[in-house]
C-alpha cells in the first residue's frame, strides 16, 4: 500500500501523552510519522483514512501463554492450591488431551482478534510453532524444558541440543528461546546449562506457598508429586533461601529474564529483581484460578520492576484478551498510573521479549501493527478507558499495518 495518514479522535503512542485527534502515517508495514491536527501538514502522506470515534495504540503483547494448552478449555477447575491444579492438568494430558493443531490455530486466532501483536508463547513440544508461522501473529516461543533429577552431562547435553534449535532459526517472525519450568521441577544443572543459552529466557517463578517451602525446606506437595512421578534427586538438598535468591545463584537473574507469576515473592525480593532488570510478568486471572494466589501487583510498580502481562494458557484463564488481563491489573493497582498499566501491555513486554525497537509503540520505524479501538465520545481519559476491559468485538487492525499478513479489511 501506498503511503497511508490514518486520523483517529485519538492515537496512544504509549513513550508519551496520548494525542487528540491524531494521525499516524504507515507506509510498508512501518510507521514513517505520527503527531496531532496541529502538525497535520508536515509529510504529507499520499492517502487519507478517517476513523472517527476510535483510539489507535499498538498491537498489544501478551508475554506469557501455553498455546499448547489451547485444548484444555474449562477442562481443568479451579483450585485451592497451585500443586491441586497442576495434577489435575496433569492427568487430562496423560489421559490423551494433548495438542490438537485446530484447537492452536483457533487460540492463535483468539490472539489476533483481541489485538495481540505479538505472544511470548511457553510450549513444551513446540506444537503452536507452526500455526504461529502460519498466522498474524509474531512470536518469541520458549522451549520449556524440564527435569529435577536430569544431572550435569544430561543436562549439558539438553541445553545443547535447544541452543542448536535457536542457532538454526531463520523466521525472525517466530524465534525460538530458552526455558526453564520452575526452580521445583528442573535441576540446579539445567539450570545452570540454559543459562548459556541465547535469551531472552523464561522461568516460572514464586507461584506457589508450596514452591516457597520447597526451597526453604525440600518438603510439602512439589517434593511429594517429584517422589510420585519417579523424578526426585535424593543428592539435592533445599537452599534455604526464597526463589528469587536461588535463582540469582544459579545465573537468572537478569535483563534477559522473564519472570512469570511472582505472587509470593516478598518486598526484599521484588526490589531485588527491580535492581536486575528482569521483568515480572503478572497473569493474575490465572493465579486466581489455579489457587496460586493474588500477585503483589501494586508492589511491583512500586518498587520499580519492569512488569509485563501475560493471560497464562485456557487452561488457566477464560480468554486470551491482554485487555482483559489488564483491567484486571487495574483493579488490583487502583493509584497505578494508567499509562504505566498500558506500558506494561505494550512496551513493557516487547523488551522483554528482545522486540523493544520494533514493537509495543507508535514511533516512526517502528512496525506498524496497529489496533483501532472502538471510543465513545464522551471520553476524556482514553489511558482509562482502554484499561477497563475492552471486548474484541470494538478492535480492529489496520489495514496495511501487518504487511500483508491477513489483517481484517475494516480500517
Amino acid at each position: 500500500m501506498p503511503r497511508t495518514r490514518y486520523r483517529a479522535r485519538w492515537v496512544v503512542p504509549v513513550t508519551s501523552p496520548p494525542l487528540a485527534d491524531g494521525w499516524v502515517d504507515v507506509d510498508g508495514g512501518i510507521i514513517r510519522a505520527v503527531g496531532a491536527a496541529a502538525d497535520a501538514g508536515r509529510d504529507a502522506a499520499a492517502g487519507e483514512v478517517d476513523l472517527g470515534s476510535v483510539c489507535v495504540l499498538p498491537g498489544l503483547v501478551n508475554a506469557h501463554t501455553h498455546l499448547e494448552l489451547a485444548g484444555q478449555r474449562n477442562a481443568v477447575p479451579p483450585a485451592r492450591s497451585m500443586p491441586a491444579w497442576a495434577a489435575a492438568l496433569l492427568r487430562n494430558l496423560e489421559e490423551g488431551a494433548g495438542a490438537a493443531p485446530v484447537a492452536i490455530a483457533a487460540a492463535v486466532a483468539e490472539l489476533h482478534r483481541s489485538g495481540t501483536a505479538l505472544v511470548g508463547d511457553v510450549a513444551n513440544t513446540l506444537a503452536s510453532v507452526a500455526a504461529l508461522e502460519a498466522g498474524p501473529v509474531e512470536a518469541v516461543v520458549f522451549h520449556e524444558l524440564l527435569g529435577f533429577d536430569v544431572a550435569g552431562a544430561a543436562a549439558a547435553a539438553a541445553a545443547e541440543r535447544l541452543d542448536r534449535l535457536v542457532s538454526a532459526r531463520r523466521d525472525e517472525r517466530v524465534r525460538i528461546r530458552p526455558a526453564a519450568h520452575a526452580p521445583y521441577s528442573v535441576s540446579p544443572a539445567l539450570f545452570r546449562a540454559l543459562a548459556a543459552v541465547p535469551g531472552p529466557r523464561s522461568v516460572h517463578l514464586a507461584e506457589s506457598r508450596e514452591e516457597c517451602e520447597f526451597l526453604r525446606a525440600g518438603t510439602g506437595a512439589w517434593r511429594e508429586i517429584l517422589d510420585a512421578r519417579g523424578r526426585w534427586d535424593p543428592e539435592w538438598r533445599a537452599p534455604g533461601s526464597g526463589p528469587v535468591a536461588y535463582l540469582d545463584a544459579l545465573g537468572w537473574l537478569r535483563e534477559d529474564t522473564l519472570l512469570v507469576h511472582g505472587v509470593q515473592m516478598e518486598p526484599d525480593e521484588i526490589r531485588r529483581v527491580a535492581r536486575s532488570g528482569a521483568t515480572i510478568v503478572t497473569c493474575p486471572r490465572s493465579n486466581a484460578w489455579t489457587g496460586a494466589g493474588v500477585p503483589p501487583v501494586s508492589a511491583f510498580y512500586a518498587a520499580g520492576a519492569s512488569v509485563a502481562v501475560g493471560t497464562d494458557s485456557l487452561a488457566s484463564a477464560p480468554d486470551l484478551n491482554t485487555f482483559a488481563e489488564l483491567a484486571e491489573v487495574r483493579r488490583l493497582a487502583p493509584e497505578v498510573p494508567a499509562r504505566r498499566i498500558l506500558h506494561s501491555g505494550t512496551l513493557a513486554g516487547a523488551a522483554a521479549l528482545g522486540r523493544g525497537r520494533t514493537h509495543g509503540a507508535i514511533e516512526p520505524s517502528r512496525c506498524a501493527a496497529l489496533i483501532a479501538v472502538e471510543t465513545p465520545a464522551a471520553v476524556r481519559d482514553v489511558e482509562e478507558y482502554l484499561l477497563t476491559g475492552i471486548e474484541p468485538e470494538q478492535i480492529a487492525w489496520l489495514a496495511g499495518a501487518e504487511a500483508g499478513r491477513g489483517a481484517p479489511a475494516g480500517f
